[in-house]
């Protein structure tokens, strides 16, 4: 199994792209989740504004979800806007909305072309009504479909998540539907966002940061861990194919032996 994958880390997983996976003995990870980086970095080096690189990461994005599904994948996670996000420039937060309310409508055909179901995770709230309606009819649209779940993190924060859920237990708490010792590790993961859907297997991180950015702090406990210093724009099924190809070498634990 190791030489057979070292082959084809070698060759760049060419043999892979228009071939089952399972096929060559490898394991396609359940759930992969990506931090998507490098919007701006990849305008800068063609000298354009930073709003056309996060049109290009749209792009790649409406892409991946489409490659993604094909692949095989059960579930994937994408961390599209943070909390922390807000504090970018009005201009570059207002670029921003645009392309939401512009992807969210052509995300629907995406969707629905390939059997995938769209979530969203994070605190709707903050977003503008025309926007709120917009993620609601997405999530309404695809709800029936049955193949790869596509989870959209949006005003997203790991921090601002377990702050929410806190409450939401302390809340049920308050109305004696709780009690304090039957709170454990699974109580808190159905109160998250993610409360119906399994921790990712494996995170993605484009543009070669080395940091994980208040994405999924719970979930990602023991997720491993992929780190490319290709720029999400240019990200693609043959990058997501050797980070899959990476994850078969790893061998996972969970804390054990």
């Amino acid at each position: 199994m190791s030489k057979i994958l070292d082959d084809l880390y070698v060759k760049e997983v060419k043999e892979l792209l228009n071939e089952d996976l399972k096929s060559r003995g490898l394991v396609v990870p359940s759930h992969v989740a990506i931090i998507l980086d490098g919007n701006g970095r990849w305008a800068a080096k063609r000298k354009l504004p930073r709003a056309m690189g996060h049109k290009a990461g749209c792009e790649t994005l409406e892409q991946i979800v489409e490659d993604a599904a094909r692949i095989g994948l059960d579930y994937l996670t994408v961390y599209g806007f943070s909390t922390e996000n807000w504090k970018r420039s009005e201009q570059e937060v207002s670029a921003l909305m645009k392309l939401f309310r512009f992807y969210m409508v052509k995300l629907i055909k995406v969707a629905n072309d390939n059997n995938v179901k769209v979530k969203m995770i994070g605190d709707k709230s903050r977003f503008d009504k025309d926007i709120v309606e917009g993620i609601d009819r997405l999530v309404e649209s695809t709800k029936a479909n049955t193949g790869m779940t596509f989870i959209f993190a949006v005003n997203y924060g790991g921090r601002d998540e377990l702050v929410r859920a806190v409450k939401r237990i302390a809340s049920t708490y308050k109305h004696d539907d709780l009690d304090i010792s039957d709170i454990e590790e699974c109580t808190i993961s159905s109160y998250l966002d993610t409360a119906d859907i399994p921790d990712p297997d494996l995170l993605i991180r484009t543009s070669g940061e080395l940091r994980i950015s208040n994405f999924l702090l719970w979930q990602i406990a023991y997720s491993e861990i992929y780190i490319t210093d290709v720029l999400w724009p240019d990200f693609n099924k043959r990058e997501l194919l050797k980070a899959i190809v990476d994850y078969n070498k790893r061998e996972r634990r969970f804390g054990g032996r």
